[in-house]
């Protein structure tokens, strides 16, 4: 089995509906998404996923979130910004994206790279992982 990584960065608010306590509070966060893709084969060129692609994935998701208020941005409209789900929001939008025909990197055959997990750092010593 093969596994690549990335890791992006961004800046956003939120406030933890129902939570007993500061983070209750608006307050913000400097996070970091770190993505594992695994697979079992390898391309043409002996790549799992091209890393510039999968950046630019990561990023086009971050888009959404970064400087902004999360409670006001869907599915955090809804849902609780946690990292817990934050992690599970970058998890499905990757699957989502890998899963889609034309997605960069896909390949006819069908076997290729899907997501392993998804960890947000909330700060350097507080992570959140998400797996299916």
């Amino acid at each position: 089995m093969f596994e690549i990584t990335v890791e992006e960065s961004f800046a956003a608010g939120h406030a933890l509906r129902g939570y007993k306590g500061k983070c209750e509070n608006v307050h913000g966060h400097n996070y970091k998404v770190r993505v594992t893709l695994e697979g079992k084969v390898l391309d043409s060129i002996g790549l799992l996923y091209d890393f510039h692609d999968l950046r630019k994935i990561v990023r086009d998701l971050i888009q959404a979130l970064d400087h902004k208020f999360m409670n006001e941005v869907p599915p955090f409209d809804v849902e609780n910004p946690s990292a817990e789900n934050m992690a599970k929001y970058f998890y499905h939008g990757l699957k989502k994206h890998l899963a889609a025909p034309a997605a960069a990197g896909a390949r006819p055959d069908g076997i290729g790279a899907r997501v392993q997990q998804v960890t947000v750092f909330e700060t350097e010593a507080t992570t959140a992982t998400y797996s299916e």
